[in-house]
């Protein structure tokens, strides 16, 4: 294991919280472009949905590391929007699939346009190659860091 100065540390840690706390309000934003009372924690949900064709709760709660009854409400106040729906799983019919509704697919990706125009302007000056390295960086980070 590597020894890394403290200092080195509490660089990372600094600026990862800011990074966090500017998300954080980009989020309020975009949660609000895709419907006007959409929680911002909901944009990843929805992103999470977006990737995939149809997921079960249980499924979706362990890729995302929440509780299953944290994740239910929140798929309950989505549904409740329009935006997402369950469907029974062909497989099991105890479970459901979730799925994003065609609204909530619209709705989202417009939302997700605006936040990639985001990151094309604060990015278009770096080389390609650093913004290669800064997302196989984050994702070795997001995958280590649970």
């Amino acid at each position: 294991m590597t020894e890394h100065p403290p200092e080195t540390v509490r660089a990372v840690e600094h600026e990862l919280t800011a990074l966090l706390r500017r998300s954080r309000a980009v989020s309020w934003e975009i949660a609000r472009q895709v419907h006007p009372n959409l929680e911002p924690n909901a944009y990843g949900l929805l992103l999470w949905l977006r990737r995939t064709d149809s997921v079960r709760l249980t499924d979706l709660a362990a890729q995302l590391g929440i509780g299953k009854g944290t994740l239910s409400r929140q798929i309950q106040a989505l549904e409740e929007l329009g935006l997402v729906r369950r469907d029974p799983d062909p497989d099991d019919r105890r479970a459901w699939g979730l799925s994003l509704t065609d609204e909530g697919q619209r709705r989202f990706d417009v939302a997700r346009e605006g936040r990639l125009d985001r990151f094309h302007r604060t990015l278009e000056d770096w080389p390609t190659r650093d913004v290669e390295d800064f997302a196989r960086l984050l994702n070795r980070f997001n995958e280590n860091y649970f």
